[in-house]
């Protein structure tokens, strides 16, 4: 049951779609680390043989937000659609994915993205999931890739990743520090 009203929740909502958007404009995210509780978790799914997840405000700050998004200068992720459960204090929220190939028109990921989150008392995120269609993101940074449209850290992270580096945050899949379903 959660502590926080509905108009609270829609606030906060409110609030965090707006500092996604400024995120998204500067291509830094790390200033969402505000959001989230100081013993915070964020992960997700990546792929058949990795997960990830960030435990804590550093980790989510300096990974999830940090090293995991820079090189997405042009990347946009507005939310199509943020659902609020009052009484679990949760939200999903369905966004879509768009990079803007150097002047083009922009391109858009296919496939659903979603993040799900968990409200900790005080109004900060306890928890985060994220959920999307990774074949369809593998795509679009390969075919960017063979088009020269990648920026230099990104390719340097998929570089380091083509060598064998597991980067800060990656388990096995199903060995992270906390469960991928939260509670």
């Amino acid at each position: 049951m959660s502590t926080l009203t509905r108009e609270q929740l829609t606030t906060i909502a409110q609030r965090w779609t707006r500092a996604n958007a400024e995120a998204e404009t500067a291509g830094d995210w790390r200033s969402l680390s505000a959001f989230y509780a100081d013993d915070a978790t964020y992960g997700w799914s990546a792929g058949t043989e990795w997960d990830v997840m960030c435990v804590g405000i550093d980790e989510i700050r300096d990974i999830a937000l940090g090293r995991e998004m820079d090189g997405l200068l042009g990347w946009r992720y507005p939310y199509a659609r943020l659902l609020i459960d009052d009484e679990a204090g949760e939200m999903v929220g369905f966004w879509r994915q768009f990079v803007d190939e150097s002047g083009d028109t922009p391109r858009e990921v296919h496939g659903i993205g979603a993040s799900w989150f968990g409200f900790a008392p005080d109004g900060r995120f306890a928890w985060q999931r994220d959920v999307f269609d990774r074949s369809h993101v593998a795509l679009v940074f390969a075919d960017l890739a063979a088009r020269g449209h990648l920026s230099p850290t990104m390719l340097g992270r998929l570089s380091s990743r083509a060598e064998g580096v597991i980067p800060p945050g990656y388990y096995p899949a199903g060995a992270t520090p906390v469960p991928l379903w939260p509670r």
